[in-house]
């Protein structure tokens, strides 16, 4: 395998970004290192053609004498057997504006990826090669070039602004209420309607009773054109204390007379 990948930046930013091992885990796309484990270690999610797949394992660069770097790394699939070993050596080449990186070595895989198509599987590798040329070239970001950046603005703090005079307008005045009149200082308390007497309770309570009776069997119209009777019917009009005084000196007379004349009538019986 041989592949180029030009970047338009010095090669000593390269070489520093090689030689530091946090940079390097920075710039391989995808890569989710795990806590507590090599800097160029972790979970890579490779996506070719239509198919996911997620490897597991680490990379590994090693400066040589000659200038260029090697490049090792082994993964296995986090749900298969699959595996992946790469051995790979990159050489930095200075040019005009900047510099071309060339890619040798060899890749071995099987499991999922061997079943894919190749020019898929080789479009993949081209991408992730220049995805990972690209971030080493990038500037590592510190505090002290954001700084750099954006200078500090000196802010002073914002005056505020007068208020406008308001014209106010004279106060019109104000009559006195007229006051209220003395209300009267005993008022007389409406009293409460008479609670019903026992006597009408227990009418109301039969005249519910009857109508429940006689409603049975009727027809729907004369249950509808019936009056009213039990808690809905009208409730007579008490009688009077007068009358039922009448009634009660009424009855004890005429027994009175009723036996009365029976004693006269038979007097005269005996007389004859």
């Amino acid at each position: 395998m041989e592949h180029e990948v030009f970047v338009p930046v010095q090669a000593e930013r390269l070489r520093e970004a090689l030689a530091d091992p946090v940079r390097v885990a920075r710039a391989v796309p995808g890569l989710q290192q795990d806590a507590g484990t090599p800097p160029v270690s972790g979970r890579l999610k490779v996506r070719v053609g239509g198919h996911t797949i997620t490897y597991r394992g680490t990379v590994r660069v090693t400066a040589r004498d000659d200038g260029s770097y090697a490049v090792e790394g082994d993964a296995t699939e986090a749900r298969g057997p699959g595996t992946v070993k790469l051995a790979l050596a990159l050489t930095l080449t200075p040019s005009d504006g900047g510099t071309t990186v060339t890619i040798t070595g060899t890749t071995t895989a099987d499991g999922r990826v061997a079943d894919l198509p190749p020019d898929a599987v080789s479009a993949t590798t081209d991408r992730l090669l220049n995805r990972f040329v690209e971030n080493l070239a990038e500037a590592p970001e510190t505090p002290q070039s954001a700084a750099e950046r954006e200078p500090e603005r000196e802010t002073e703090p914002e005056k505020p602004e007068p208020e406008p005079e308001i014209e106010r307008e004279p106060e019109a005045e104000v009559e006195p209420a007229p006051e209220a009149e003395p209300s009267a200082p005993f008022e007389e308390e409406e009293q409460a309607p008479p609670a019903p007497s026992r006597v009408n309770r227990e009418d109301a309570v039969a005249e519910a009773a009857h109508a429940r009776r006689t409603m049975i069997g009727r027809s729907a119209e004369e249950v509808d054109h019936a009056p009213p009777r039990g808690r809905y019917a009208p409730v007579p009009a008490p009688e009077t204390a007068d009358a039922r005084a009448t009634l009660r000196w009424a009855a004890p007379a005429a027994a009175v007379a009723l036996a009365s004349a029976i004693a006269v009538t038979r007097a005269l019986r005996k007389r004859r």
